[in-house]
């Protein structure tokens, strides 16, 4: 037993050093090797289709172990999102489903890549191998078939001088051999070669379609479900700019209800006698606007027309917050004009205030009343008679004063040509109509006259917005003098 383990042992060096010997005498050039130019082409395929399946299923791997990681960021990600978005806010319990249905998006697409594309990646480049291990032994095959020809040679050449018959008989038989033995594996890769080369395509096609089958609908459903999650936190936007959750609104609205409680004591009798008395409140006391209330009614009288106490004015602020944007003055929609009222008795209101105290209003204020079509009803005439073509531009110069007076604190110098001042946005506004300025917080816009002095809207100015040029009307209590 030991005897036949050394003879092996020794056989198989001696296989490896006359191997060696015949590639040294090849490379040296002292003698010829046996050249199939097929073959090369075959294993130059070979090897560049190894090289990229190889490069491929190295990046895929990345690419896998990326999705994963990307998968588990996501999944905290929303968890701290879900944790955040407060439970009384609006889409609440939505935005928790779409957190679920984008996690099992993810699991979904990450099962898909490995199962469907990465697993049969791996099969195909595990078949490289075993196909380089029969290539290397062809070539070794080839070395041992040179190897005899070339020592087959040297004997016939002996031959003739020594005629040794039965070496040469030996020599012949162990050439046929190895002959034999490198022609059966070169045929078999004559075959497989050129066949594994041309599968590269069809696996390629179905496991790229694939990738890309799954990418496209992971795409699409998780677009899907971030659009449902903008929808919800617009909406929380929208009931966020109308204040419905600014603590300090709130307020405002308690100290509102508080002072119309307070108003509407007196009418608190009327109450215990059974009378109804849901809408009657009684005016406001001297200290709110300086004159004698008239008499209360009788315990049993039915007021003759209903008596609502203005709301108590909060401070003026100095820079409102955005979710306590106030609403816009409403814009006339007949601008044509009407005859002139014939009331002798009405006074005229004050037109000497300034665009500030007629536009800067506090948070919780009132907003601005509607103005009529002709704007009668802020300035009425106490002329029966037409007024002649100079009453008509004195009217005219007035409006625009009263519109264009300067407010106090605006900077005056270093204006652009045709601007009366600049104003500074407080609130984000989105037009309405076309002939509307849409603006975001902290825009400037320069305010400039009307085109058309009939145009003018109160509680609405003129403007140029200076970070795109546009022009167009805006309410002023949007926005503040700089």
């Amino acid at each position: 037993m030991a005897e036949s383990k050394g003879a092996l042992i020794a056989k198989t060096v001696q296989k490896h050093a006359g191997r060696a010997k015949e590639k040294l005498l090849q490379n040296l050039g002292k003698v010829d090797r046996t050249l199939d130019d097929i073959f090369e082409e075959h294993l130059q395929n070979f090897n560049r289709q190894h090289q990229q399946a190889t490069r491929l299923q190295k990046e895929f791997n990345n690419y896998i172990r990326c999705i994963r990681a990307v998968q588990t960021a996501s999944k905290s990600l929303m968890e701290a999102i879900t944790e955040v978005y407060e439970s009384g806010w609006s889409g609440h319990d939505l935005l928790y489903v779409q957190a679920q249905n984008l996690e099992m998006l993810w699991q979904d697409f990450s099962h898909k890549l490995g199962d469907q594309v990465l697993i049969p990646l791996n099969t195909y480049t595990n078949q490289f191998p075993e196909v380089r291990k029969k290539i290397e032994k062809r070539g070794r095959k080839l070395v041992d078939y040179d190897s005899q020809r070339h020592s087959f040679q040297n004997l016939q050449s002996n031959a003739t001088k020594r005629r040794d018959d039965v070496k040469v008989t030996k020599g012949r038989e162990q050439l046929e051999e190895a002959k034999r033995t490198y022609e059966v594996l070169n045929s078999e890769l004559h075959d497989e070669l050129p066949a594994l080369y041309d599968s590269r395509v069809l696996f390629y096609v179905n496991n790229l379609q694939t990738l890309f089958s799954a990418e496209q609908l992971f795409h699409s459903e998780s677009h899907k479900v971030f659009g449902e999650l903008e929808v919800i936190t617009d909406k929380l936007a929208n009931d966020c700019q109308r204040g419905s959750y600014s603590k300090k609104s709130n307020n405002v609205a308690v100290n509102n209800m508080a002072a119309n409680n307070m108003a509407a004591a007196p009418a608190a009798p009327a109450a215990l006698n059974g009378k109804h008395t849901d809408t009657v409140q009684t005016p406001p006391s001297p200290a709110l606007n300086g004159s004698s209330p008239p008499p209360s009614p009788a315990a049993g009288d039915t007021p003759a027309a209903e008596v609502r106490a203005p709301p108590l004015p909060e401070p003026r602020s100095e820079e409102p917050t955005k979710a306590e944007a106030p609403t816009p003055p409403a814009k006339r929609e007949d601008k044509s004009p009407t005859p002139p009222v014939n009331n002798n008795n009405v006074e005229k209101e004050p037109t000497d205030k300034k665009v500030e105290e007629l536009y800067d209003i506090p948070v919780g204020s009132p907003v601005p009343p509607e103005k009529s079509n002709n704007n009668t009803e802020e300035k009425r005439q106490v002329d029966v008679e037409p007024k002649g073509e100079k009453e008509k531009e004195n009217d005219s110069e007035n409006k625009n004063d009263d519109v264009y007076d300067i407010p106090i604190g605006a900077t005056l110098a270093g204006l652009p040509a045709g601007t009366l001042y600049r104003v500074r946005a407080t609130y984000r506004y989105t037009r309405e109509d076309s002939d509307e300025l849409s603006f975001d917080v902290g825009e400037v816009i320069r305010v400039v006259e009307y085109d058309d002095p009939d145009e003018q809207e109160e509680g609405w100015l003129m403007g140029i917005k200076e970070s795109t040029n546009e022009k167009g009307m805006f309410p002023a209590n949007f926005t503040r003098p700089i």
